[in-house]
């Protein structure tokens, strides 16, 4: 999925595409590059970001996901309000990606429902401005695992189908970077959903703070830590990653994926005694 922010303010790249042609020729690109889906949002989610108001959300994504429709791309919808995604779907959005779940607008589910395209589903507990104070938990996977699976149950209940939805952890959403790194070492506990899972680490924050050479701090740098991260998502059974540069995340993907059946044909031919090894 790659990352298309439509919007003046967005921690990496907002500004550069705020105009539509911009918007759409950085669409075309990313599925150059490999993206299947294009993510179209209008409104920053960075840390501090204040609300962007319904319609300039909507007066900044319409007009490019209807001309990336009319050029054949596959755009999703991010953003955490119903009447957006109500009217990003009539002009052709396949899914909408909530960073909520929900959370944000009570309407959500029920347009989703209706609408009878793909949910994302991330993980969430309060808007940008706040979300640093509510990053206290217990045991973070099993948490964000939990709270996940309440707002799996609402939006089941309002009649979307388990088959048109998938998970996201939320890294970086009301969680520091040891909290997050957490998270990622334990993805595969996240399966116990049922539901195929998403990725989103592109350029954020905690890549920054675990980076300890100051040639990785920059757009460059954030974006091969990226790559390094979708390697980990992929073995740990990620169905898709968001990212702003998907040529690099598709290449670490195809190695990971490459390594494994690698080491998996080398585990059989020596008795499972190797696979037993790497398990530990």
């Amino acid at each position: 999925m790659g990352i298309l922010n439509v919007t003046p303010d967005s921690f990496s790249d907002g500004g550069r595409y705020l105009a539509t042609a911009a918007a759409v020729d950085h669409g075309l690109r990313l599925v150059a590059e490999g993206a299947d889906l294009v993510d179209v949002g209008g409104e920053s989610t960075r840390p501090g970001a204040s609300r962007t108001a319904a319609a300039a959300e909507q007066d900044r994504v319409l007009p490019v996901i209807r001309e990336l429709v009319a050029l054949g791309i596959r755009p999703t919808i991010d953003t955490m309000r119903a009447s957006t995604a109500e009217r990003a779907v009539e002009e052709g959005a396949v899914a909408v990606n909530d960073v909520s779940g929900g959370l944000a607008d009570p309407k959500m589910h029920d347009v989703v429902a209706a609408a009878g395209v793909p949910y994302l589903l991330m993980h969430w507990r309060a808007h940008a401005r706040e979300m640093h104070r509510w990053a206290r938990y217990g045991d973070v996977v099993g948490d964000v695992r939990d709270e996940l699976a309440r707002r799996v149950d609402r939006a089941l209940a309002a009649g979307i189908h388990p088959d048109r939805m998938a998970v996201d952890p939320g890294l970086g959403f009301a969680k520091d970077a040891d909290q997050t790194w957490r998270l990622l070492a334990q993805l595969d506990r996240l399966h116990d959903l049922g539901l195929p899972v998403l990725v989103g680490a592109s350029r954020k924050r905690f890549l920054a703070d675990a980076a300890e050479r100051p040639g990785l701090l920059d757009e460059a740098g954030r974006d091969a830590l990226t790559a390094a991260v979708t390697a980990r998502a992929a073995e740990g059974g990620a169905w898709c990653v968001r990212v702003h540069r998907p040529a690099e995340s598709l290449a670490a993907a195809l190695v990971a994926a490459r390594s494994g059946a690698a080491m998996a044909q080398r585990a059989e031919a020596s008795g499972g005694g190797e696979r037993d090894r790497w398990s530990s």
